[in-house]
């Protein structure tokens, strides 16, 4: 998959392709924008009456569930128990007191009052009416009563005998004198009658400005934000009792909606009005959705040419690099098949018959060989990388011990360069899954590296850490150091950053690139920390094995690794 996508990325198709994508965009957004237009102004008119109208349904909603609130827990209740406990003490249950005390609590309601269904002393001097003392927690008989409170019992006395109570499923049902009370006529079920009368007078002023005038900003908000006011008018006494901004006086005349009460507060009705025409804001809609269409347009387009124009700067570069490095390479081929050559016609021409000298023209071809071979195998690597058919021969290792089996072969060659050569590891390290031959060729580019761009101070350290999830292998050197605008294509198929040093250095620009890839493959990642004349440090992050395999023996795994080659300066290609 990755091959047949760099096959791709190389191609000129992905570059047609972001094109045509580009002006199709166009086609289409632009078109979208011309149906939008029409499709917008058919639409915006009902939707947004519609929307506003849901708005002010779900206020009417909210205030019908404040008044509900404070009795959440009366329909778990037994009424017979009720009728019982009245009958016996004159008073209520503790669990219906409770209710009571909630509800008295609230300042919704000022007072609270009780009569029997049998014989309402609203209409019989002679039967009591109680109220309910917050103090002593049980109904007094109160002599005063007001005229809402009859009115109130009046209407749920009146509706209850309209009520077929064989089919009725809840307690108690709720009536409402507009604004004034609210009376709960108590159902006993099993009976299928009538308990009594609860009546609660409404604190007009508290509804008003401490529940709806906030709960009406919340839900509806300034004018500018939803582009309506709305009124709360009182239509028996043609009052207007609230509103969402008072700088707007209310006209009957440019009332667009009408909301009522669901079966609460009969006689207060929400008018509502648009700022604005509809076809205004229709069109207002239209531009602004027009200019978004057209910036996703341009953003698309735009980001298409850019696109191009990168991909195409860096094929250019690439063919750049490559050139260079196929020139490059065709002279380093030459040099020592030349050389084999020369000193090869020197010995069959019989010029050469001293053993002495026989050893040294042997010798002198035999590095050369080496030489070549080595370059030709990181064409080979290169290769296998760019085609997919590199192998991943990983096994559980820790890593501490490979890198110190690396070390000690290495050490003495290092330190006869003149380098200060230093392993430093932590003292537990997890396992993780390695390729060690892939591990080989990792540490050998970079020391070789290291080698290579290290002139004044001449130190190169390897440091291991760990933690539970990761081990970090650390090759830092005090050498030449990388510039940061170079940094980002260091790990790039033949680049090489372009200075006095490197110009004088042999190189083809596929170390790091191979170590990426390799690094890769063993699941891991590689970053790289430099300054201009401080050096570099190249970091190298593997995921630990958690679990240890079943039959893992590590000595058996290191007896198989063998880290016998050298890394060698003048014969290793960089």
């Amino acid at each position: 998959m990755r091959s047949i996508f760099n096959r791709f990325k190389q191609s000129n198709t992905l570059r047609w392709f972001f094109l045509g994508a580009g002006i199709l965009a166009v086609i289409v957004l632009t078109g979208l924008n011309v149906y939008s237009l029409y499709a917008l102004r058919e639409s915006t008119i009902e939707s947004a009456k519609e929307n506003r109208k849901s708005q002010l349904e779900e206020f009417t909603e909210t205030i019908r569930h404040r008044f509900s609130y404070p009795f959440r827990n009366l329909s778990k209740l037994d009424m017979s128990n009720l009728e019982d406990s009245w009958n016996e003490t004159g008073d209520f249950p503790v669990n219906f007191k409770e209710v009571l005390l909630d509800a008295i609590d609230d300042s919704l309601f000022s007072d609270i009052y009780y009569t029997s269904d049998e014989r309402i002393g609203c209409w019989y001097p002679d039967e009591p009416i109680y109220k309910f003392d917050k103090a002593s927690a049980s109904f007094i008989v109160e002599k005063n009563v007001p005229k809402e409170v009859c009115d109130g019992i009046g209407i749920s006395k009146s509706r209850m005998n309209t009520v077929s109570l064989q089919n009725y499923r809840w307690n108690n049902k709720v009536e409402f004198d507009a604004h004034r009370s609210m009376t709960l006529a108590l159902i006993d079920m099993d009976q299928q009658k009538t308990v009594g009368h609860i009546n609660f007078l409404i604190n007009r002023e508290y509804l008003l400005n401490n529940v709806m005038k906030p709960k009406l900003a919340i839900k509806i908000g300034t004018p500018d934000e939803s582009g309506i006011v709305v009124w709360l008018r009182d239509w028996m006494q043609d009052e207007i009792l609230l509103s969402s901004d008072d700088s707007f006086a209310y006209d009957r005349g440019k009332v667009d909606i009408r909301q009522r009460f669901p079966d609460l507060l009969d006689n207060w009705v929400l008018y509502a009005s648009f700022l604005e025409s509809p076809s205004v804001a229709a069109t207002k809609a239209s531009v602004n959705r027009n200019f978004i269409l057209l910036g996703i347009a341009v953003f698309i387009l735009f980001g298409a040419f850019i696109f191009m124009f990168i991909n195409a700067q860096r094929e250019r570069d690439f063919a750049r690099r490559q050139a260079g490095f196929l020139a490059n390479v065709t002279h380093e081929l030459k040099t020592p098949l030349a050389v084999m050559q020369a000193a090869g016609e020197n010995i069959s021409d019989g010029r050469v018959t001293e053993g002495k000298r026989l050893k040294e023209y042997g010798t002198h071809i035999y590095g050369e060989a080496i030489r070549l071979r080595k370059m030709i195998d990181k064409l080979l690597d290169v290769a296998k990388v760019d085609s997919g058919q590199t192998v991943v021969e990983q096994a559980p290792y820790q890593l501490k011990h490979l890198i110190s089996n690396y070390y000690e072969t290495n050490k003495e060659y290092v330190k006869e360069k003149g380098f200060e050569f230093s392993f430093k590891a932590d003292e537990k390290n997890p396992l993780v899954m390695i390729d060690p031959d892939h591990l080989e060729t990792i540490m050998n580019n970079l020391i070789e590296n290291s080698l290579k761009y290290s002139h004044k101070e001449k130190e190169i350290r390897i440091d291991l850490v760990s933690d539970k999830d990761h081990v970090q292998l650390s090759v830092t050197d005090k050498g030449e150091g990388i510039p940061k605008k170079a940094q980002k294509n260091v790990f790039d198929k033949f680049y090489r950053v372009e200075n006095s040093l490197t110009a004088k250095t042999k190189g083809h620009g596929l170390g790091l690139s191979i170590v990426k890839n390799l690094v890769e493959l063993n699941g891991g990642i590689i970053s790289l920390k430099s300054e201009p004349e401080r050096g570099a440090t190249f970091s190298i992050s593997f995921p630990a094995l958690v679990k240890v395999p079943e039959g893992y023996n590590e000595q058996e795994n290191l007896n198989s690794v063998n880290f016998s080659k050298r890394v060698e300066l003048d014969k290793y290609v960089g």
